[in-house]
């Protein structure tokens, strides 16, 4: 018997992500509050496969901490980050706050959600420049974890 078939569905906290970049790109297109994007996505989209608690967490703290984890992106990047799609802005901004607030994620996990998502919801060659700034991030964000692999 061969390998086993790769996982091709996302999990809860996968699915939670999905519909985050997705509520996040509203919040970045309409200044909507992230009460009212959440209320939409619970009332009209399907988070029955997701991490509801997740899917929370993610599109209240990302637009509160905005601030911070724009200024540790800035740097990483070749352009203004307001030159960057929305789409893959709201994908980075997801890493950059799990990089940066949940160290229980360990950041390959994070690298690996972010660069699935940008090759659902990116540009053709998004999934490239998500992982490349992300790596970055992460080199700085968690030197233990890099430190590891030495």
């Amino acid at each position: 018997m061969g390998a086993p078939a790769r996982k091709t569905q996302p999990g809860k906290r996968g699915w939670a992500r999905r519909c985050a970049v997705q509520a996040l790109y509203q919040w970045q297109l309409t200044a909507q509050s992230p009460s009212m994007i959440e209320a939409h996505f619970l009332a009209e989209e399907d988070l029955q496969k997701a991490d509801t608690a997740y899917f929370r967490e993610l599109v209240h703290q990302i637009p509160a901490r905005v601030t911070e984890i724009d200024t540790a992106l800035d740097p990483l990047l070749d352009r203004p980050l307001t030159q960057v799609d929305p789409v893959e802005c709201a994908i980075l901004r997801i890493g950059a706050y799990e990089l940066m607030q949940r160290p229980d994620i360990p950041y390959r996990i994070v690298l690996n959600e972010a660069v699935e998502l940008a090759k659902v919801f990116g540009a053709e060659q998004g999934h490239r420049f998500i992982n490349g700034v992300l790596d970055k991030l992460a080199r700085g964000a968690r030197p233990v974890e890099f430190g590891a692999l030495s």
